[in-house]
């Protein structure tokens, strides 16, 4: 998939920016942006597309993600007219603080941090406690303090081991010079549908491609080809349902687009490593 580039909204005088969300679903267009972000989802849930990781999102979950890392986030978003998505989004370039700040002796370390969050990191345990209150007194300070904020999550997301590593380490800025329109196309096309037979020629022809050229596009873009990229779609839809629901597994594979039970375990053992039923027992004993 291939993202397009995101200007994050900043006062021209402000070093970082943080602001409180609410509204009706987060931005659903695949996105990089040279800040760094860092994503504490209040209220909501989908399926969460960072770097070539694909995974479910849910409330009080802590993503951090590094620069130009594409990302974007599809809500499951009920019929409903007042329902809304909340989150505290904090934006920050590497350099905010100025270029020699990175390179002193106090701030050995920050870079290298830096450079792991363009994995995507799900951030856990104490250190997103700590760093969700920060987050909520920073939105509320000006000036130095604010700066001072900053600094203190720079130091728990230094030190902290809590979190769990998203995506592989990929060039992305590979992407950044192709068309994002068309494999934007085969995003939303694929969540639409992912629940039916999915067929090759369909999507590329929506690409303006041929089937080949197609396959050769998708997997130079996206680190995976488009079948192993469905795959994950769907697994991702079961993972919500085993725990969401009381659904049987047959029920479960069917509605996630698997042609019978048995493709599905067989998918689902070989992307997880467990089976859906041991999968479901892990999660309510965690």
């Amino acid at each position: 998939m291939v993202p397009k580039l995101h200007i994050v909204p900043k006062h021209k005088d402000n070093a970082f920016s943080i602001r409180h969300d609410i509204v009706p679903q987060f931005g659903s267009i695949w996105h990089y942006h040279p800040e760094i972000e860092l994503h504490y989802l209040i209220k909501g849930e989908g399926i969460r597309f960072v770097g070539d990781s694909i995974g479910n999102f849910q409330q009080d979950d802590l993503i951090l993600m590094g620069s130009n890392v594409p990302h974007t986030w599809k809500c499951n978003s009920p019929n409903s007219t007042d329902y809304h998505v909340e989150a505290l989004v904090l934006h920050f370039h590497p350099e905010c603080l100025g270029k020699e700040f990175l390179n002193v002796y106090e701030t050995q370390g920050i870079s290298k941090l830096f450079e792991q969050a363009k994995t995507g990191l799900v951030i856990k345990g104490n250190s997103k406690e700590k760093i969700k209150r920060l987050m909520w007194r920073m939105i509320q300070e000006t000036g130095l303090n604010k700066v001072v904020y900053l600094l203190r999550i720079y130091v728990i997301l230094l030190e902290s081991k809590e979190y769990e590593i998203l995506s592989n380490s990929v060039d992305y800025i590979k992407f950044n010079q192709l068309d994002g329109s068309r494999m934007e196309k085969v995003l939303s096309f694929t969540l639409q549908n992912f629940r039916n037979k999915i067929l090759i020629d369909d999507v590329a022809q929506l690409t303006n491609l041929s089937v080949t050229s197609f396959c050769r596009y998708f997997k130079m873009t996206s680190n995976k080809s488009y079948f192993d990229f469905l795959t994950e779609v769907r697994l991702s839809h079961a993972c919500r349902l085993l725990i969401k629901t009381d659904y049987t597994i047959a029920h479960i594979a069917l509605d996630s687009g698997f042609e019978n039970p048995s493709n599905f375990y067989r998918h689902f053992k070989n992307v997880k490593g467990i089976t859906p039923k041991q999968y479901k027992s892990r999660f309510f004993s965690e």
